[in-house]
């Protein structure tokens, strides 16, 4: 192959990548009649909640209604380009789905964001020790690797006994 049919071969997903930009967006973006966004931060592992940060995108008041498993949590108003934040509680061991709904008078609530949490923070008073999980596992690397050693150089030593009597 040519030097030139190589280089034009090279650069073809390069200039695939930079002429296609707008297929790699990222799935789902905020929807531009959306009143507001919902983001869902980090779990608080000792207090066992969630805060959820809710932006008014508007010029004009918002409300709302939080509602974790289809349970109302949460329920107010955002100002004009404000945020609010609001802590969901999720219990230890189990999961919850955090849905944020936009409530108006003359129409049904909306369904703006919905974000799964998982609450898998440690159980009991020993919060700062991870579980026991089993043996180390480099105390068993240790052996495997001595057996397999043991048994490579047992086949090593066979093969060169009989080896130079196969000729």
């Amino acid at each position: 192959m040519r030097v030139g049919v190589r280089l034009i071969l090279a650069a073809l997903p390069v200039g695939a990548a930079l002429l296609l930009p707008a297929t790699a967006k990222a799935w789902p973006q905020p929807d531009a009649g959306d009143p507001f966004t919902m983001s869902v931060g980090r779990l608080n592992c000792p207090a066992g909640s969630v805060p959820v940060v809710l932006r008014n995108q508007t010029r004009q008041l918002v409300r709302f209604d939080l509602r974790a498993d289809s349970e109302t949590v949460a329920s107010g108003s955002i100002p004009a380009r404000k945020q609010v934040v609001r802590n969901v509680p999720v219990r230890t061991g189990s999961s919850v789905e955090i849905e944020a709904y936009s409530v108006a008078d003359s129409e049904a609530d909306t369904l703006i964001d919905s974000q799964h949490v998982r609450n898998d923070c440690p159980w009991g008073s020993r919060a700062k020790q991870l579980p026991f999980t089993g043996p180390p596992t480099d105390l068993l690397a240790k052996l495997a690797t001595a057996a397999g050693l043991v048994i490579m150089g047992g086949i090593l030593w066979w093969y060169g006994s009989i080896w130079p009597r196969s000729f």
